[in-house]
């Protein structure tokens, strides 16, 4: 048996707190100990694309595309950069999961005192909510523009994902897993597509990967977002807090010998492989999103303040250019309708990990849902009718939530990097000293971004 620091087997924790992470799932993928480097890739590969999901939700594709429209390549550094970060946290959410067996609100929940961990739950509550917001607000819009629905209508129609949910619940996680990478898939080649036609600079591509000053200015043109703004909206898109826990947890459904040093060892190996490679088509996708921004809408950012512009731009020659048809616009409402309902599904399995890690309160997940939706859905239908359906409310909604999530995503880093630094916890598997130092900064970085946004809106407010 391998042992911990404190003398615990690896696995022996899972007993202690009751149930197992997402149990009706947990262990259930069996996972081949020999064979070549693809068949055992393959055979670990599917965590990583429900994660990726999250980090190309329709919150990524206002933040991404309004950072291209309004600063050309600027942000693309940025887009960069918070896919970096967003690798490194992944990789300790994974290794916290198959190492102590425990998803990140258990492991939480287990190691703080009662005050902190409702505090916290909480917290990661408000940032499922948020993310829940800009899924309806995706999704609703994404089936008013292909079909032309009033969008009181739509909105409301995003409550009945609960059956589509139900409804793949009942095919195995494998299933499941395959159709998210179609759906990732399909958002990929339709950005490829649209990149290709737009014909961006390459020389302006290059320069924008190079971090610069003034991505965190906090100035801006007039009517536009300021580039630190928009870069903590990028940055909340793609590293979302639900995502830490969900892979904590999702990673315990392949079948690891977990008393084994070795089977640990090489699980971690392969679980870094197949979301560090997920991870980067989910960048791809963010840099693609900027890009067309870039190409397509610079000079245009005001009047791209929502989907439906955006959506109306690629049939406008004054706009796109020569590209511009329906075809082009019809393509990217499908692509957005796509990763809003991929984003649900996440959403969904890390609603029930949340709850459950944190409360150890289980409730049917259709229940659960219902209920998160119904929480999501409140805002949405009251700014559409308050509005009378201005689009440019629902769209600013996503952009503010987006920030939000910014903002509590330390919350939900401190404690994994806490753990994983953790000898006690990890065992032989702790963090080395670079990876530790390196994800600290990142959430003193973030953190002093975050405060700096919280004391401008208090500045506003009084």
């Amino acid at each position: 048996m391998v042992k911990t620091a404190d003398n615990q087997p690896h696995g022996a924790l899972l007993t202690q707190g009751g149930t197992k992470s997402l149990e009706q799932v947990n262990g259930t993928i069996a996972v081949p100990t020999t064979g070549s480097f693809w068949r055992r890739l393959f055979a670990f590969s599917g965590p990583g694309a429900l994660i990726a999901v999250g980090y190309m939700g329709p919150g990524n594709w206002v933040t991404s595309v309004q950072g291209g429209a309004s600063y050309h390549y600027l942000l693309l550094s940025v887009v960069l950069i918070s896919a970096l970060i967003g690798m490194l946290l992944q990789f300790m959410a994974g290794k916290l999961g198959l190492v102590t067996q425990e998803d990140l609100a258990q492991a939480t929940a287990k190691r703080t005192n009662r005050p902190i961990r409702y505090f916290l739950w909480f917290i990661t509550e408000l940032a499922l909510i948020a993310t829940d917001i800009a899924e309806v607000v995706g999704g609703a819009i994404a089936l008013s523009l292909l079909f032309g629905w009033p969008l009181i209508l739509t909105v409301t129609m995003t409550a009945f994902d609960v059956i589509l949910l139900l409804g793949l619940m009942k095919f195995n996680f494998r299933k499941i897993e395959a159709l998210v990478m179609t759906l990732i898939l399909t958002i990929l080649f339709v950005c490829i597509y649209l990149v290709i036609l737009s014909k961006p600079s390459l020389a302006g591509v290059a320069q924008g990967l190079v971090p610069q000053q003034q991505a965190v200015a906090t100035t801006a043109g007039h009517g536009l977002v300021s580039p630190l703004m928009l870069t903590a909206g990028i940055i909340g898109a793609t590293v979302t807090p639900h995502n830490l826990y969900l892979h904590s947890s999702i990673v315990q459904t392949r079948q690891i010998d977990c008393s084994d040093k070795e089977a640990v060892g090489d699980a971690i190996k392969w679980m870094a492989w197949d979301s560090n490679l997920q991870l980067f088509l989910a960048f791809i996708v963010n840099a693609l999103l900027l890009i067309v921004g870039a190409a397509l809408f610079y000079g245009h950012a005001n009047e791209l303040a929502s989907f439906k512009e955006m959506y109306l731009a690629l049939q406008n020659r004054q706009i796109a250019g020569a590209i511009a048809s329906p075809i082009l616009s019809t393509l990217f409402a499908f692509a957005l309708l796509a990763s809003g309902q991929n984003s649900t599904i996440t959403g969904t399995l890390a609603g029930e990990i949340i709850m459950e890690g944190f409360l150890h309160f289980k409730i049917p997940m259709w229940v659960r849902r219902l209920v998160t939706r119904g929480i999501a859905l409140v805002p949405v239908i009251l700014i559409t009718i308050f509005y009378a359906g201005n689009e440019h409310q629902l769209d600013a909604l996503i952009t503010g939530t987006q920030v939000f999530l910014s903002v509590v995503l330390p919350f939900s880093m401190a404690p994994l990097i806490y753990f994983t630094s953790s000898k006690k916890v990890m065992g032989s598997f702790v963090n080395h000293h670079w990876l530790t130092i390196l994800a600290w900064l990142c959430f003193a970085v973030l953190s002093a971004i975050n405060l700096w946004l919280v004391g401008q809106q208090m500045t506003l407010w009084f």
